[in-house]
């Protein structure tokens, strides 16, 4: 089924789920063994990240070095495979254009369709390690909004609309862009080009989604804008998160998580208990779902799912 559709019919809000692909050498047993603690509180889908792949040089035994691909996961083509055949709920893997030529991207979505999945979520994806700014593949998309038209554009070519299109949006802007405004213009170009609904960068402060989703309206964005949150687990995350997302973690958070000091299991009650808080008020605003950034855990997102849902 569609996400689309799912947003449509559901009659109150839900969760959902993302979560990365396995490091090489996990078991099918152990992913669906993983995923199982979610699935009491009945997601409607499942987001299953795509990571680019690496690249590294190694030295040979005559002294020279060669360039040398690098897949350290399981591709998240094969995660969604095995979740549809343990469970009973929709699949969402992620495309990126980083790494791969449009070509490529019609040849997974092929895959795709061929394993009956509905549902993709179209990013850009990072920069390769080492890049200062994005550099998109020789005969690739150089932004979401260009991945969204080109998976349009191949469902006219094959006469049939397969999926439902999630894209990402930032509510505290994404890092590259020089101001809020231009980055909601840049979201409208997505929607615009054929998105049915955005999912949210985490955010710590629901008033910084409340103005964002205002902002979105009035530039004419209509799709759902879902809300993404991710509970902090420990105290390295309050410098690391806004390094690598380029969010604001608020004052009040900032100073419990302080005060709890060395107490590594305070520190994960107090992130846990703000993001429950989080989703609470976030359901009494009507949102039309929440998503979860699980990042391979469950004990703090199960814990989120039963005091909320």
């Amino acid at each position: 089924m569609k996400i689309k559709d799912i947003l449509k019919e559901s009659k109150k809000p839900f969760p959902s789920l993302e979560i990365v692909p396995p490091l090489k050498g996990m078991t099918a047993k152990e992913l669906t063994d993983s995923v199982r603690p979610f699935m009491d509180f009945c997601p409607k889908y499942i987001n299953v990240t795509t990571h680019r792949d690496e690249y590294e040089y190694r030295q040979g035994p005559d002294g020279t070095f060669s360039r040398c691909l690098v897949r350290n996961r399981v591709s998240a083509v094969a995660v969604c495979g095995v979740i549809m055949s343990e469970f009973k709920v929709e699949v969402v893997p992620h495309i990126i254009c980083g790494g791969t030529t449009a070509e490529e991207i019609e040849s997974k979505l092929y895959d795709l369709r061929f394993m009956g999945i509905d549902n993709v979520m179209a990013l850009r994806g990072d920069s390769m390690t080492g890049e200062k700014r994005f550099t998109p593949e020789p005969g690739g998309y150089g932004y979401a909004g260009m991945l969204v038209e080109g998976i349009r554009a191949f469902e006219r070519k094959i006469g049939e609309n397969c999926f439902s299109i999630g894209v990402g949006g930032y509510p505290e802007k994404h890092f590259e862009a020089p101001n809020l405004e231009t980055d909601i213009d840049n979201l409208k170009r997505k929607v615009d080009a054929g998105a049915d609904y955005i999912i949210t960068q985490m955010f710590f402060d629901n008033e910084v989604y409340y103005r964002y989703v205002g902002k979105c309206r009035d530039a004419g964005i209509t799709v759902p804008i879902i809300p993404g949150l991710k509970p902090l687990s420990t105290a390295r995350q309050v410098s690391m998160l806004p390094e690598s997302f380029s969010l604001d973690i608020p004052v009040g958070l900032t100073e419990a998580i302080r005060e709890a000091g060395d107490d590594k299991r305070a520190v994960y009650e107090i992130g846990t208990q703000w993001c429950i808080m989080q989703c609470r008020d976030l359901l009494a605003h009507g949102v039309p779902a929440v998503h979860f950034y699980t990042m391979g855990k469950s004990e703090n997102i199960v814990r989120i799912l039963k005091e909320c849902f």
